[in-house]
């Protein structure tokens, strides 16, 4: 624990002794770096619901979408770290810093509560595309170079490095096509508008199974139980296993009693029948932590995304 965090947490333990009410006395924010309706809202609904619950205090979910995260991500370092701003933290928080140069932020300006789930990626494309499987789709991507497009959150983002991540690997070259959040880009897929789309599994499991879009291969190294027909991209032959995480962290300084506090209640949240239930439909995995195992997950999360920025020229 860093020096100032010890010491705001023994001055939070002294306030706290001296008449101050206890913590939660009022809501709390649980801040969402992406629109409504994305992959990302499901989750942090369902936590802040139960969360509210277990506090005695209502926690209201805020979508502030834009620049891959950085602008919810903002919004809850400039507030009070007293544990009333939360922020819906994902695997984004670690890619901007990697990628980003001048980042407003950096890793350490985060103290972790508790990972929630992680998630793998769905390949998905047009249902006016010609082309029924993955096989057909590289074919067609191969024979039209430059004339097909991709959605993605922004230069540098999760979708943006996966799509040229498989473009080298399958020798193909497409058109990135920037949105400010996931639900908006995979609107332009499912009206035809962009052709190809990665995302979190969660979001796209829906309309491919009422038949609006083509789930053409998953990034899990097995066969996910919620769609057991879709081959993964180890099947096809390459060595791509990626996937995304969630989780729950707070702006460092935070007192270490509200952090363990919120862990310990995240945790509950996470690991009950419910939570595994909604997550398993949504082709997700229920997964918690302590702070310290999401600090390192998100201290590998950015080491990978450095290296796949500078294999890439995205530093920005």
């Amino acid at each position: 624990m860093r020096l100032g965090a010890l010491l705001l947490s023994l001055l939070w333990a002294t306030a706290h002794g001296q008449n101050s009410a206890p913590y939660p006395d009022k809501p709390i924010r649980l801040v969402v770096g992406f629109s409504a309706g994305g992959p990302t809202d499901l989750p942090a609904r369902f936590i802040a619901d139960r969360l509210g619950a277990a506090l005695g205090q209502r926690v209201v979910v805020e979508n502030r979408p834009g620049a891959a995260g950085q602008i919810a991500t903002q919004d809850v370092l400039a507030k009070p770290r007293d544990g009333y701003s939360l922020l819906l933290c994902t695997h984004f928080e670690a890619i901007n810093a990697a990628v980003y140069k001048n980042a407003p932020y950096k890793l350490d300006d985060l103290a972790p509560v508790s990972q929630v789930s992680r998630y793998y990626y769905g390949v998905v494309a047009a249902n006016d595309v010609p082309a029924r499987d993955w096989e057909e789709f590289v074919a067609y991507a191969r024979a039209n170079p430059g004339k097909l497009n991709y959605g993605m959150l922004g230069k540098g983002s999760a979708q943006h490095i996966l799509a040229l991540e498989l473009g080298k690997l399958t020798g193909t070259e497409m058109v990135g096509v920037p949105y400010k959040g996931g639900a908006d880009a995979l609107n332009d897929v499912l009206a035809g508008r962009v052709q190809l789309y990665v995302s979190p599994t969660l979001a796209v499991l829906p309309p491919y199974k009422a038949g609006r879009v083509r789930l053409l291969a998953v990034s899990s190294p097995e066969r996910l139980a919620a769609a057991p027909e879709i081959p993964t991209l180890v099947e096809k032959g390459l060595p791509f296993v990626r996937f995304g995480w969630l989780g729950i962290c707070v702006g460092s300084g935070t007192p270490q009693p509200i952090v363990s506090l919120l862990n310990r209640h995240v945790v509950a949240v996470v690991q009950s029948a419910a939570y595994r239930e909604m997550a398993e439909k949504a082709g997700t995995i229920a997964l918690s932590s302590t702070p310290e195992e999401l600090a390192k997950i998100l201290a590998e999360t950015y080491e990978q995304t450095a290296r796949i920025s500078r294999e890439f020229g995205l530093q920005l």
